[in-house]
């Protein structure tokens, strides 16, 4: 009888050995939570815009009459400079080099002995014609009949080709009897027409 109370006891702690066995098995394969990841937040900065830059319309007494682009906050000299600087018979004491231009500008250098009458402001074209705003430099109504060609460079949206088809169209079908016949040249239709119209006489 001792003898077979000694086994139940080790019985008993065999069994109780094998549940913690089990039990702490059964833990360590339980899956664990992850752990919680603090996240810092990121600040982020919006960079600043880079101005776009412009386009003007060089004409008059310069080499290269075009249109050009420039940085923004460009000053006139630097538009005279893209076209190639200024010709011998420009009037250099009429324009302000210094002035800021804009894009959608045009600027006219002009040249020395022309009608044009000298201004306290640059001799440049405003940027908005249809507006009703006259370009600067031009105090009176061009004479398309009878303008040379460096007169109707003063225009709104008039090169050097423009000029020369104006004045060849006059020379092979007569003076214009109308203002409006000016968009019978060639290039010249309603739109451009609106920007000039403001600025032409054929009186």
């Amino acid at each position: 009888m001792e003898s077979l109370s000694r086994y139940r006891g080790y019985i008993a702690l065999t069994l109780l050995y094998a549940s913690l066995l089990g039990g702490y098995i059964l833990y360590d394969r339980k899956p664990q939570p992850e752990p919680i990841e603090i996240i810092e937040p990121t600040v982020v900065e919006t960079p600043t815009p880079t101005p776009a830059p412009i386009q003007v319309h060089v004409v008059g007494a310069v080499r290269r009459p075009g249109v050009y682009t420039l940085p923004p906050e460009s000053r006139l000299f630097q538009a005279v400079a893209a076209a190639g600087g200024m010709t011998e018979d420009a009037d250099q004491e009429r324009i302000n080099l210094a002035e800021r231009i804009y894009d959608g500008q045009q600027v006219y250098v002009p040249r020395r002995g022309t009608p044009i009458p000298p201004s306290p402001t640059p001799m440049t074209a405003a940027s908005n014609s249809r507006g009703g705003q006259q370009p600067a430099g031009i105090t009176q109504k061009i004479n398309i009949n009878t303008a040379t060609a460096a007169e109707l460079e003063t225009l709104p949206g008039i090169g050097p080709v423009y000029a020369e088809r104006i004045i060849a169209y006059r020379q092979e079908h007569g003076p214009f009897k109308d203002p409006a016949e000016i968009k019978k040249v060639k290039g010249i239709g309603q739109v451009r027409y609106e920007q000039l119209k403001a600025f032409i006489t054929v009186n």
